[in-house]
């Protein structure tokens, strides 16, 4: 029996819908669509600041060195770099109208600026009692161990767990931990995904 819903955030509570603002900026650079966001996430002070080693300020350094930008260039590459991202509202009051029947948690590998950011989203707070923050926990998915500290945080068993996510690696090792799994998407029904895994419509 289903007694928890648990869920990744970029790629699935937020995602990037508008990429006119990234576009931009490669093709400024002559970069690939999608090379900016591997300049931003994928370095190894991005890593660092994942698992909480290095501030999210040091990540930002790092592209502006990478990209040989100003000042002024990096504030204007960030905040177009994020202009495109938009929550799931829809998802989020699907989530809110079944916290309390159901335990409710957020896993994200995220740097240690998301908890701030998250709390301070009304749909995200309605929604969900725990977060997992990889930059936190010094772990980050798909290491086991942070799975299990999700559980352990609404006390559910793997079983009793269902785990979304838009990462296959992510998804595959929850559940070989044993929880239920549901690999977003674009254009999946998580409601409806959930009703299958006999999670109440309502």
């Amino acid at each position: 029996m289903i007694r928890a819903l648990i869920f990744d955030v970029g790629g699935v509570l937020l995602r990037t819908e508008d990429l006119s603002g990234r576009r931009k900026w490669e093709a400024r650079f002559g970069m690939a669509d999608w090379e900016l966001a591997d300049v931003v996430f994928n370095s190894p002070v991005a890593l660092a600041a994942t698992l909480g080693q290095a501030p999210e300020s040091d990540v930002w350094e790092y592209v502006r060195v990478r990209l040989e930008l100003s000042d002024g260039e990096l504030s204007e590459l960030r905040k177009d770099f994020w202009s495109g991202d938009r929550l799931d509202e829809s998802l989020l009051d699907w989530i809110a109208a079944r916290r309390g029947p159901y335990r409710t948690c957020i896993l994200s590998n995220a740097w240690g600026g998301a908890r701030k950011f998250l709390a301070g989203r009304p749909g995200v707070a309605a929604a969900f009692e725990e977060m997992v923050i990889s930059a936190e926990e010094g772990l980050m998915k798909p290491q086991v161990e942070i799975y299990r500290r999700a559980l352990e945080r609404v006390n559910v068993a793997p079983a009793e767990a269902v785990f979304v996510d838009d990462v296959l690696a992510n998804v595959q090792a929850a559940q070989a931990l044993g929880l239920a799994v549901i690999r977003y998407q674009p254009g999946l029904d998580v409601p409806r995904a959930m009703k299958a895994l006999g999670v109440e419509a309502g």
